[in-house]
């Protein structure tokens, strides 16, 4: 492979023809993509590329190196827009790369038409839309065999992070065993550490619910390998997200302080890249630290931060995950409806985007939280919200929650022994007495009158009276009530 260093020299050889400069050009722009340098990469292509949003020039170029160019430049379009929190960036990205898979489908050139679906499955991944992603990438691994070595594993790395982000966990964790000899026979420092990051990640979730620390000390291993080859390759922002990653880790572990000093560096990689998106997730792991130090008012703060930050992208999955953050925090602060409104906006956002992984956890942490202060109904339609979310789901962490949440559903409903560090015999008395109402007033067909013979209740004041001191929340579904008109009779003197 051509180095950095060899590319700089041959790129000004007068010998070179127009068409062969850049093609250098492109090759020089992909290996600084390799080490993460995009604005080195983006300078690279400098001539061809007037700005950030432009499209490149073409006009003196012929067909298979104008698909290149497109390619390259779209490549970049979809990480700097990424980086950079600029939207619509990664439908930029796609028409550009959509267009070099045009030209090399016109010149039938099938390993460039399955590099490129690979690119453009990432932008799809980064906005959410993970079946389209896994579409494109079946079909470019049906174009490509061993011989195809790093292109392939790269596919298959690809594969395996839709899978992880769509909660199949073994099909993601076979999918990389599957390609473990590609990868070992790869020189690409930048694919092994990711393959190493990729298969902890895995391991971290499938293995969430077992005898937790000799599990996690081996997912700290790969994670440990991850960072040793992302250190080889120069690629400082893929080792702090690793750190992040760490972190979190650590935080299963309780072990707080550790998991604070791999948050910073990984903050102080990240910042020295101006990578604000990835800085914010970093902030969002340093909150869940705070959280489980008690810290609230700390994780609290962090957070808004964060939020305004991972707003300003393309990426709905990061901003559900830190809305489904400060609503924890919100919830330990006692701000119970501010809490809500953020759990059912992440678990909205996951859903329209199909990610089910962050989707459940934002209802499930919801129920976990909140459950006291939701009628049954509402309980009901998220529990029910829940099991849709995993029903193809193979993480068992998340199946372990969903059955201790429907557990405390029938414990409260069937009056099972309750959490006692949480119970208020007030609030349950309260909480019995607004389901009969409700259901009384449904089948009354909002009566008043009627609701309170069915509850055996001495006249519609008395319900009346409860409705307004205790169940205001009911009050919408009674009949509106209709004014008598005034007689118009006038008794004669």
């Amino acid at each position: 492979m051509i180095t950095i260093r060899e590319l700089h020299q041959q790129i000004p050889d007068p010998t070179l023809s127009i068409a062969e400069r850049v093609r250098l050009r492109c090759q020089l722009a992909k290996q600084f993509e390799k080490t993460g340098n995009y604005d080195a990469a983006r300078g690279a292509m400098h001539d061809l590329w007037p700005g950030f949003g432009s499209h490149p020039k073409l006009d003196t170029l012929d067909r298979r190196t104008s698909g290149e160019v497109l390619l390259r430049v779209g490549v970049l379009t979809g990480w700097i827009g990424s980086i950079r929190l600029i939207k619509g960036s990664q439908k930029m990205a796609e028409n550009l790369i959509s267009e070099s898979i045009a030209i090399f489908e016109s010149l039938s050139e099938v390993k460039k038409i399955a590099e490129a679906q690979i690119e453009i499955g990432y932008c799809y991944v980064r906005e959410g839309d993970l079946d389209a992603a896994r579409g494109l990438y079946m079909e470019a691994l049906a174009r490509l065999d061993d011989r195809d070595g790093d292109l392939k594993a790269l596919a298959l790395l690809r594969s395996a992070i839709v899978e992880l982000q769509v909660n199949r966990l073994k099909d993601s964790l076979n999918t990389l065993k599957a390609a473990t000899t590609l990868f070992e026979a790869s020189n690409n420092h930048v694919l092994r550490g990711s393959f190493h990051n990729q298969f902890a990640l895995v391991l971290r979730n499938l293995g969430a619910d077992e005898s937790g620390p000799k599990y996690l000390e081996r997912v700290l291993s790969e994670y440990a390998t991850a960072i040793f080859h992302f250190e080889q390759a120069g690629h400082a922002r893929y080792q702090g997200l690793v750190e992040n990653n760490v972190a979190m880790a650590l935080l299963q572990l309780e072990r707080f302080a550790e998991a604070h000093e791999h948050l910073d560096r990984a903050q102080a990689l990240l910042t020295t890249l101006a990578d604000t998106v990835h800085l914010a997730r970093v902030e969002d792991s340093r909150a869940r630290v705070f959280l489980a130090e008690g810290a609230v008012a700390k994780a609290e703060q962090i957070l808004r931060a964060a939020i305004r930050t991972v707003e300003k992208g393309d990426q709905p999955s990061a901003l559900s995950e830190v809305l489904t953050t400060y609503g924890i925090a919100l919830a330990r602060l006692k701000r119970s409806d501010e809490a809500r409104a953020m759990f059912e906006q992440a678990m909205g956002i996951a859903e329209r985007i199909g990610d089910l992984e962050n989707a459940s956890v934002a209802v499930l942490t919801l129920i976990e939280y909140l459950a006291e202060q939701l009628t049954d109904d509402d309980l009901y339609s998220m529990l029910e919200l829940a099991r849709r979310f995993l029903n193809e789901t193979q993480n068992t962490a998340l199946l372990n929650r969903f059955t201790e949440c429907t557990y405390r559903a029938l414990s409260r409903l069937y009056s099972a022994r309750p959490d006692w560090a949480n119970f208020s015999l007030s609030e349950a008395l309260r909480h019995h007495e607004a389901r009969f109402v409700q259901m009384a007033l449904e089948d009354s067909g909002g009566s008043v009158t009627k609701a309170a013979g069915l509850l055996g209740l001495a006249g519609h004041q008395s319900l009346t009276f409860i409705l307004n001191r205790r169940h205001p929340e009911l009050l919408a579904a009674r009949t509106p009530v209709r004014r008598r008109r005034k007689s118009t009779f006038r008794v004669r003197n």
